[in-house]
């Protein structure tokens, strides 16, 4: 129990400073090309903190599980949104640039749309699926670096960089990339010591399921959240939680079924529907909708929108527990 325990902590840690790193190599990055901190935090930063999706959902297709894959990907999404994000949006709301924001929206309803088609359509996700999923997360990383481009030079003409600035700029690599590296062991010494423990006191394997791992995955979004929020920086925030809620479509989904091809679980019903078609895949339209479409219109984030998505997080929650 006491090895458990000790793991847990240097989880934690890791996590922690993995988040400080990996915040602080991004602001640096985004600071230096004069770069929108949500652009910043829907490429780059999205990917370091999807990684466990990606790590889980493809150990769990190659062992025949895309059942897990499947509710990995939308779980994520929806934990994402109305949790995560919502309580970024709840404790400090705040302006946002629409201009940096449509790009990955309209990619990820795009990939939404596909990925709802197919499942209300056949029910089943071919590797001819995951094929255009993926390549749809190869078409939205060219566009964005094409924005990228774009933003970059409007901002200021191209100059030579001085050897210090190169410095600094490897040091901001550095630091992203280690923070990411923290926050992947460091998720992972969490859940696996975390479901230890749980089981050492007794706690059901369901609920451990529907905690440690269900959450596990989304720690380093909610840590990048965290710490980007207690830093200043809400619009790196939001700009992670959108940009991993498309790869957790384009990236996890499309490399999970490219890898094993499976059809949508039946593991539980609403009114002798498929709970999946019934709840999960409209909550996650939803909750992204109420999340992004509002700042695209105004601009701004509002305190209402994270309560509100808190408690339909909330109620999501309860209805798992029922059916």
């Amino acid at each position: 129990m006491l090895v458990p325990v000790l793991l847990f902590a240097v989880g934690l840690v890791f996590l922690i400073k993995g988040g400080d790193w990996f915040v602080d190599g991004a602001t640096g990055i985004a600071r230096r090309f004069r770069l929108p901190e949500l652009l910043i935090g829907a490429t780059v930063v999205s990917i370091g903190t999807t990684l466990p999706e990606v790590m889980v959902s493809t150990t769990s297709a190659l062992s025949g599980h895309g059942e897990i894959a499947y509710g990995n990907a939308i779980g994520s999404i929806i934990c994402n949104t109305a949790l995560i994000a919502a309580i970024t949006v709840a404790v400090k709301p705040g302006r946002v640039d629409p201009k940096s924001l449509r790009l990955p929206v309209a990619f990820f309803f795009t990939a939404a749309a596909i990925y709802a088609g197919i499942a209300y359509t056949t029910g089943y996700f071919s590797r001819a699926a995951g094929l255009i999923l993926l390549a749809m997360f190869a078409a939205y990383m060219a566009a964005t670096v094409w924005q990228m481009k774009s933003q970059s030079s409007a901002a200021r003409p191209a100059a030579p960089q001085p050897e210090a600035e190169q410095n600094s700029m490897l040091k901001d690599m550095v630091l992203l990339v280690a923070g990411a590296a923290l926050i992947a062991v460091g998720a992972d010494l969490l859940v696996e010591n975390g479901t230890l423990i749980a089981q050492a006191l007794g706690v059901p394997e369901s609920v451990i399921a529907l905690t440690f791992v269900a959450l596990g995955t989304s720690l380093p979004e909610l840590v990048t959240a965290v710490t980007s929020l207690l830093k200043g920086h809400g619009a790196l925030s939001l700009g992670n939680v959108i940009g991993a809620n498309l790869f957790n479509l384009v990236l996890v989904s499309g490399v999970s079924v490219s890898l094993a091809p499976f059809s949508i679980p039946q593991s539980s019903s609403i009114a002798g529907h498929n709970a999946s078609l019934v709840l999960d895949i409209p909550v996650m339209l939803f909750v992204m909708a109420f999340l992004t479409l509002p700042a695209l219109r105004r601009g701004k984030l509002s305190r209402f929108q994270g309560v509100a998505l808190l408690l339909v997080y909330g109620a999501f929650c309860a209805v798992q527990f029922t059916i």
